[in-house]
C-alpha cells in the first residue's frame, strides 16, 4: 500500500443558497456556531484559477469548528465559480472536503501525476487553497492548503451570533 497522499480531515465544504440564512438556522436551531463570516472575491482573493486558467469568482462563506473538524458554509455570489456550477446542478449540499497534506508542492506532484486538474483555487491573506480534480477517483471533490507561516485570520465581514 502506498504511502497516504492525505493525512487528516479538516474541513467539510457545503454549498448553500444564502449564507445568512443557513448560520442562522445551523446557530438558532441546532447551536452550531459561533460562525465567522467573509467575503472572498478579486479583491480579497488574489491568484483565482477555475480549471486550470485564472478566472474572477466571488462568494460568501462562514466557517465554524464541529469537533475538530471546520465547517464551511458557501454562498456563490455570480455564476462562474464551482459552487455556482454544484448549486445550479444538485442545490445545497456537501460539496468538497478539505484533506491534510504533508508537503503542499509534492502533493500537487503526485496529483498532477495522475491527471488531476486544479478545478478551482486562490490566495486569500496567505492562505491558499486548491480543489482538486477527484470526483471520479473519491466520490467528492479534494481541498488542500497551502498556507504562508506568516497567515493570520483576518477579522471576520460579520459574525453570527453577535
Amino acid at each position: 500500500m502506498p504511502k497516504p497522499v492525505f493525512t487528516d480531515v479538516l474541513q467539510v465544504g457545503v454549498v448553500v443558497s444564502n449564507v445568512d440564512e443557513a448560520v442562522r438556522k445551523y446557530a438558532d436551531e441546532y447551536g452550531i456556531g459561533p460562525w465567522r463570516i467573509w467575503d472572498f472575491n478579486p479583491d480579497t482573493v488574489s491568484e483565482m484559477i477555475i480549471r486550470d486558467k485564472r478566472v474572477n469568482y466571488a462568494m460568501r462563506l462562514a466557517l465554524c469548528d464541529i469537533g475538530k473538524v471546520q465547517w464551511e458554509l458557501i454562498e456563490p455570489k455570480d455564476d462562474k465559480s464551482l459552487y455556482a456550477e454544484f448549486l445550479k446542478k444538485h442545490g445545497p449540499g456537501i460539496h468538497h472536503a478539505a484533506l491534510g497534506v504533508e508537503n503542499y508542492d509534492e502533493t500537487m506532484k503526485i496529483m498532477r501525476a495522475k491527471g488531476h486538474q486544479i478545478l478551482q483555487g486562490g490566495n486569500w491573506h496567505g492562505f491558499g487553497y486548491t480543489y482538486l480534480s477527484t470526483e471520479d477517483d473519491l466520490n467528492v471533490i479534494a481541498e488542500i492548503y497551502n498556507v504562508s507561516p506568516d497567515f493570520a485570520w483576518p477579522e471576520p465581514d460579520d459574525v453570527y451570533p453577535k
